[in-house]
């Protein structure tokens, strides 16, 4: 029987799409964040959830937060789910960033190379996956929701489909997004991606695996 996990990217906040966050402290969400969180949170109210982790980043425990309040499931934090690390990269802008040979290498090579910190695309999938195969056996054949970071999905999405790291890229991760896997002993199977709700609880979009 396999476990359903819900992995949910935090909402929308300030720094979005100029600033490279990362692990910087801050960056709460916006309104609009609250409100994106709120109609993925009315979604899982029905998905009868066993467990709600988040990274310790505090937009993604904002989203958990009121997740939590819609579903009334206790979110914990787990580090196994935290941003990837950037090192000196955070905080500065990606119009700057674009300059740097080591974040055009990062984004060219996402196969081999590393963050100034040493994290590889390789290592966090690593860290994700290990995480889900623990709770798979802990909530064998229930349903369970991770509250992460875009790019730290997309490392999940690849090692389940056997992609490269590079179709990154191609992979779309939206704020308050919702991909499901279901995830047993002899692997994981993608149910859906990048699917955004608006505060109907109308799915605005979706990406379902073949």
């Amino acid at each position: 029987m396999s476990t359903v996990i819900h992995l949910l990217r935090h909402g929308s906040h300030g720094d979005f799409g100029s600033i490279l966050t990362g692990r910087n402290p801050g960056a709460p969400l916006t309104p609009a964040g609250q409100e994106e969180a709120r109609a993925v949170g009315r979604h899982l109210a029905d998905a009868n959830l066993d467990a709600l982790y988040t990274s310790p980043q505090l937009r993604a425990y904002q989203t958990a937060q009121i997740i939590s309040a819609e579903t009334g499931t206790e979110s914990t934090i787990a580090d196994e789910l935290d941003e990837i690390d950037f090192g000196r990269w955070c905080g500065r802008t990606f119009d700057d960033l674009a300059s740097d040979p080591l974040w055009r290498e990062w984004n060219e090579q996402r196969d081999f190379a590393a963050t100034p910190a040493g994290e590889t695309m390789r290592d966090v999938a690593a860290r994700l996956v290990g995480f889900i195969e623990r709770i798979r056996r802990e909530f064998h054949g229930g349903s369970i929701a991770l509250v992460s970071h875009a790019d730290v999905i997309k490392a999940g999405i690849c090692h389940y489909l056997g992609a490269s790291f590079q179709e990154v890229h191609t992979i779309e991760i939206r704020p308050a997004s919702l991909t499901t896997i279901a995830v047993g002993a002899q692997g994981g199977k993608l149910l859906s991606s990048n699917q955004v709700f608006s505060s109907e609880q109308v799915p605005v979009k979706t990406g379902v695996s073949a």
